[in-house]
């Protein structure tokens, strides 16, 4: 029997779609919005009902066949895949006009992109009357060779072959990183809690948010149900998210799913960011790195210095059971050398079962609720 469970939640709790329409939302803003590349004369809209947030999507991620790339090369992080997907377009952008603006785009490529460099950017665009150019970005990322935070530095070699300038801009945690991840929460927590959630106001108002439209994958009432189930046959639950905090905590709050669940152990991109900033040195702490498991397993009273030294594969390892949708929970599992669940309600559905199955992860479930029935199986075997 399992000592320990620990869940990812989107693709597992809750459906990963809003993180999705908030991802092609942002992109879509920095493209077309006046405060951003303003690459459209009409006046920006925030305010878009579903069917235009699905043809936006579709547009942006080529009916989520970026999405899917992504995930198959081990990335799980919303704000990486927008950072890729956007950087991809300035390239393609700037492709444009190499020959006529190279200049101003070896000046671009010196330094981290920020706030003032895409109002230039903006200007010369106009000039040149360029537009995006989604079908150039689907390919490149299709040909994209690493796995994990590693394909966000390919990013400059690519730039690099396209535009004849070597560079080193383009990285995790750039100021054009932050600037993606401020738009996408404007979009997600909506303008009553943005700045609650990033520390800074919003740079466009008028945004809903999806903070209160989660959609679960299963009834509230079911999922509750296992939660009770797992807790009461004395098996210890914990989350590793790359949710923030708060869109962790409130929808689990309103669901009544929070009380099967002791805060100590529900480790966030929160708690990521600040392990990167306390130790710059470590990698990239998102997932596939097994850090955030491994601290929702050992509790947030443990020291980070003591999770970031800590051996692996944990002893013990068997007895905890890593339950997630994707390859980047699959590898943080291995690297653990825990067990692994995976549930066929992600971005894929149903076809990942054969990329897990390739994988050897340990189970395959149709849905969370199903792990009802392996957990009795095992129980009682």
């Amino acid at each position: 029997m399992y000592e320990t469970i620990l869940f990812d939640v989107d693709g597992v709790f809750l459906s990963e779609d809003r993180y999705f329409d908030a991802s092609a939302l942002t992109i879509w803003e920095l493209l077309y919005s006046e405060n951003y590349l303003g690459l459209s004369q009409e006046e920006f809209n925030t305010s878009y009902d579903d069917e235009a947030i699905r043809g936006i999507r579709e547009c942006i991620f080529k009916k989520d066949q970026i999405l899917k790339e992504y995930k198959s090369r081990g990335l799980n992080a919303n704000w990486d895949m927008i950072y890729i997907t956007f950087s991809y377009h300035l390239v393609e952008l700037m492709a444009q006009i190499k020959d006529k603006e190279t200049n101003k785009i070896e000046k671009w490529l010196e330094n981290e992109i920020d706030y003032t460099t895409l109002e230039e950017m903006k200007q010369v665009f106009a000039v040149h009357s360029c537009k995006p150019n989604y079908d150039a970005v689907l390919h490149r990322v299709k040909n994209l060779k690493e796995i994990g935070k590693a394909l966000i530095l390919e990013i400059n070699k690519q730039a690099e072959e396209e535009l004849g300038v070597k560079t080193s801009i383009f990285k995790s945690k750039s100021k054009l990183w932050s600037i993606c991840e401020h738009i996408s929460q404007e979009w997600y927590v909506g303008d009553e809690w943005v700045l609650t959630s990033t520390g800074r106001p919003a740079v466009q108002t008028g945004k809903q948010g999806f903070l209160n439209d989660e959609k679960t994958l299963g009834s509230p009432e079911d999922i509750q149900n296992l939660l009770r189930f797992v807790r009461e046959s004395g098996i210890n639950v914990g989350i590793g998210t790359g949710r923030p905090q708060l869109e962790t905590l409130k929808p689990f709050q309103h669901l009544n799913w929070i009380e099967f669940f002791d805060t100590n152990h529900i480790v966030t991109a929160d708690e990521v960011l600040f392990a990167e900033k306390e130790f710059p040195e470590s990698p990239s702490l998102s997932k596939p790195h097994p850090f955030s498991y491994l601290f929702a397993w050992a509790g947030k009273d443990t020291a980070l210095e003591s999770i970031l030294k800590w051996g692996l594969p944990v002893q013990n390892g068997e007895k905890i059971l890593v339950v997630g949708d994707s390859l980047a929970d699959l590898f943080a599992a291995r690297k653990m050398g825990c067990r692994f669940a995976a549930v066929l309600t992600g971005l894929s559905g149903k076809s990942a079962r054969a990329e897990f199955e390739m994988h050897q992860a340990d189970y395959i479930l149709d849905s969370i609720l199903d792990l009802k029935e392996l957990l009795t199986a095992r129980l009682f075997s």
